[in-house]
């Protein structure tokens, strides 16, 4: 598995990663067991989004209103998860490479790499925390005739900090890290200088040169000019 750290303002860095879908993911007949039914429904929907991100709807799909809002509504998950995205994948790694700019120090790339894990672990540790109580809190509301949306809400949120909970944990201590300097994106500490539309064509020169097909809205979203 390959991450990048991606210079995104002074000093800081963002890790960033592209894996297509893991195939062991897939579940073998229904699964069993309320929280593992709970965690397959939830890779249904991020694979969903996943798709509609990536090609958009698919032909024949329903064309009224409500498929518009769930088609935005998909898409908007699907790009707002990418650093869960990554922690999902690191869970069933054992070795990876770590890119980072080639005018950066090795050591540091790794102090740095450590940091955001180690951040990540415990960020989703406290927030899988609340939201384990907000999920038993809501089965009040199954009082309430319909269907019991905060708890949907809850679950899935439990679900998403859970794996990426693991999988922070095993970007600490599971994988064996191999790290290799990379110029193109030392290319991209050098753009944050320019304003958005002159560096947005060198930005997308070097997500083709790393293969890298979402590189370039993360960049935009994530940089900080200087």
């Amino acid at each position: 598995m390959d991450v990048y750290l991606v210079p995104v303002g002074a000093e800081r860095y963002e890790l960033y990663c592209e894996v297509p879908d893991e195939p062991d993911d897939a579940v073998e007949g229904p699964p069993s067991g309320f929280f593992k039914k709970l965690v397959h429904r939830f890779k249904g929907m991020i694979a969903e989004a996943e798709q509609v991100r990536r090609h958009g709807a698919p032909e024949g799909a329903p064309q009224g209103w409500t498929a518009r809002v769930k088609a935005r509504t998909l898409r908007w998950v699907a790009e707002s998860i990418a650093e869960q995205r990554l922690l999902w994948h690191l869970r069933r790694q054992t070795a990876a490479t770590l890119h980072f700019p080639d005018d950066m120090d090795e050591q540091v790339a790794r102090g740095t790499l450590r940091q955001h894990l180690s951040k990540d672990f415990d960020k989703h540790r406290f927030w899988l925390a609340i939201d384990a109580v907000g999920f038993v809190l809501s089965g009040l509301v199954m009082l309430v005739p319909g269907p019991n949306l905060l708890a949907y809400y809850f679950a899935f949120r439990v679900v998403g900090h859970y794996l990426s909970l693991r999988g922070a944990r095993q970007g600490l201590d599971g994988i064996t890290w191999t790290c290799a300097p990379t110029a193109p994106l030392t290319e991209l500490r050098r753009v944050l200088s320019l304003d958005p539309q002159q560096r947005e064509p060198r930005v997308h020169a070097v997500a083709a040169m790393l293969r890298l097909e979402h590189l370039a809205p993360f960049f935009e979203r994530s940089a900080v000019s200087t």
